[in-house]
């Protein structure tokens, strides 16, 4: 593969996992994996600050993680493509994995 294309490939692979380096902005996902929202249910949802949420949502919109459709005087957001479930969710695996090896580690020196 040519190296300044493998080097563009791996910016926006970083971009990506940079929009998923938040908690919250994983908890937004989350949460519109269960159907669109606007900004305020999001806030609601999650017990955050409006503004937080809206600065959260523009990182992951130009991620494209999300999408934003205006309907009447809201904007509705949904996911931007649902595989990005099954990457979390896939993650939380290996993170149980990890986690489980560490405590089996913890428990042999215990």
């Amino acid at each position: 593969m040519d190296k300044k294309l493998l080097e563009e490939i791996n910016h926006l692979h970083a971009q990506v996992c940079g929009g998923l380096s938040d908690p919250k902005r994983i908890a937004m996902l989350y949460a519109l994996a269960e159907g669109p929202k606007s900004v305020m249910e999001l806030a609601e949802t999650l017990a955050a600050p409006q503004p937080t949420i809206s600065r959260h949502l523009k990182i992951l919109r130009e991620r494209g993680m999300v999408i934003a459709k205006r309907e009447g005087a809201n904007i509705i957001y949904t996911l931007g493509d649902k595989r990005i479930i099954r990457a979390l969710d896939l993650l939380r695996e290996v993170l149980a994995d990890h986690l489980n090896k560490r405590s089996a580690l913890a428990e042999a020196i215990a």
